[in-house]
């Protein structure tokens, strides 16, 4: 019995650091990225000038930065538990709902290489918020606005993370994972609101190679997707216990 509770644990490692990845992608994605800098001078209430060049701006933005993320963390984590309780409904089925659920992100991983275009996912979903700059509220309500955005960079490696998250088929488990995809995703922010001079070099370089990080989220995806219709997540617990014992004593 603690054998099985060990792997219990230890199979949720692989579907953390997917989540993890998920996030950062989601930051690097052509939806997100660009628009980071003017958001967040919105949000705090000053020019992207200012967020440049005065400190005093930058911890103004900070905060902003921070509710902002709990905002689309709040989101995230009720995303979680309403798929990990959808997954548990489900349970019986999940023989059956993984792999249909691994063929979808597979679809998805195919859209973002560019071997096909779904025109679904061509469009932005967003709420309108009024003018909320220049407070925390604001910013924790444009947090909630933009986590409820289905982008068409967002929208499917996010359904990735859910399709996980139904699959635990637990609403612990579940709500862990939405909470490590908010923290790939609202970290950069962060960061990029307390070191914004420093960070404008590798920002462009990347903004110069989206095309390449829109395809290695499209890999990611498919790659996971794989996983879910062959199996290979309960494999990989498996192997990580024989190589690293020391992953069934956690939980």
């Amino acid at each position: 019995m603690f054998e099985n509770v060990a792997l219990m644990d230890a199979s949720l490692l692989p579907a953390m650091a997917i989540a993890l990845i998920a996030g950062l992608l989601s930051f690097l994605s052509p939806c997100v990225l660009p628009i980071v800098p003017p958001y967040l001078a919105y949000m705090g209430g000053v020019s992207v000038t200012e967020l440049d060049e005065t400190a005093t701006a930058r911890r103004r933005v900070m905060l902003a930065a921070v509710m902002f993320v709990l905002g689309l963390s709040t989101v995230f984590l009720l995303l979680g538990m309403a798929f990990s309780t959808l997954g548990r409904a489900l349970l019986q089925w999940q023989g059956w709902f993984v792999p249909i659920a691994g063929v979808v992100v597979m679809i998805f991983g195919a859209h973002f290489i560019g071997i096909f275009r779904l025109r679904f996912l061509d469009r932005e979903a967003r709420m309108a918020t009024g003018d909320n700059g220049g407070s925390a509220f604001g910013a924790y309500v444009l947090g909630l606005a933009f986590a409820f955005g289905w982008t068409p960079c967002l929208g499917p490696i996010l359904g990735t993370i859910l399709g996980l998250a139904a699959s635990e088929g637990d609403v612990a488990r579940g709500t862990i994972l939405l909470a490590v995809y908010a923290l790939g995703l609202g970290l950069p922010f962060l960061a990029v609101a307390a070191f914004f001079p420093r960070l404008k070099g590798p920002m462009n370089w990347m903004k110069r190679h989206m095309e390449r990080i829109e395809r290695t989220s499209g890999l990611l995806l498919w790659t996971v997707g794989l996983m879910m219709v062959t199996g290979q997540f309960s494999a990989f617990s498996f192997w990580l216990l024989e190589q690293f014992p020391a992953l069934g004593s956690i939980g």
